[in-house]
């Protein structure tokens, strides 16, 4: 995915890169004959390779090399997006080795109960475009909301609304999915779509017209879906689509 096919790398950085040892391990991986490029045997650790279109074989496993990592990941709730945490498990710690040797990151943040599509890559500058302010990329949610979220709700939230602390937000877009009574309460289920990325954002949004967010998953980021067969906690890469759907959020 990284589109650099003319690209040369040395053998053992490229492998380094992707976590198969260290710069001696891989030395020694070619001393043992475990290491081939096109069917020949490496004869020197320090050799460059093309390792876009190099078929490079480690004792028998073909060795897929990607400068980034693009991993979409159904985010449980009770897990905290960020890279490290001294009391909660994080997004990183549900990733396996192979993914973690890239050094990933999470691409913005979901609250601790939150649930749903969380992107994780190593692509600093995409990150950076996707969370820009300037660029407002669009996040779709769905929601639980205590109280008759109705269309006085629709048209102000529509409109912008104005947050604890005086924010007043950019327009979002909500649509009333279901009304249903457990017990005494009312309970909606909605759909909003927003376009900049506040602290709690959709929860304050709820709170400042009277009502409270109960259960919150987010669906769509840019035009990108969370894939609806990944269950809580599961996870897998980009497709090429997948993609140049995200990065065409950039446009």
């Amino acid at each position: 995915m990284s589109g650099k096919g003319r690209t040369t790398l040395r053998l053992d950085k490229a492998l380094t890169h992707l976590g198969y040892g260290s710069r001696s391990d891989i030395k020694k991986y070619v001393k043992q004959g475990l290491i081939t490029v096109n069917g020949l045997k490496a004869k020197d650790s320090g050799m460059h390779v093309h390792p876009d279109t190099d078929v490079i074989m480690l004792d028998g496993e073909q060795i897929r090399y990607r400068e980034f990592i693009y991993v979409m990941l159904h985010k449980p709730p009770g897990v905290v997006s960020a890279t490290e945490d001294n009391r909660d498990r994080t997004v990183l710690d549900l990733l396996s080795p192979e993914y973690l040797a890239f050094e990933p990151f999470p691409v913005g943040r979901l609250d601790k109960d939150t649930e749903g599509l969380l992107l994780l890559t190593n692509d600093g500058k995409l990150a950076h475009e996707l969370l820009s302010p300037r660029r407002h990329v669009p996040k779709t949610y769905t929601a639980l909301v205590l109280g008759e979220v109705d269309d006085d709700d629709v048209k102000r939230f529509a409109e912008g609304v104005t947050l604890d602390d005086g924010y007043v937000t950019l327009p979002g877009e909500l649509a009333v999915l279901e009304r249903k009574r457990e017990g005494e309460e009312i309970v909606s289920r909605i759909e909003l779509t927003i376009h900049e990325g506040k602290f709690h954002q959709v929860k304050r949004m709820f709170q400042s017209v009277g009502k409270k967010v109960i259960y919150l998953k987010r669906i769509r980021m840019g035009r990108l879906n969370l894939d609806p067969s990944l269950k809580l906690g599961e996870y897998r890469e980009l497709t090429e689509e997948e993609l140049a759907l995200l990065t065409g959020a950039q446009d």
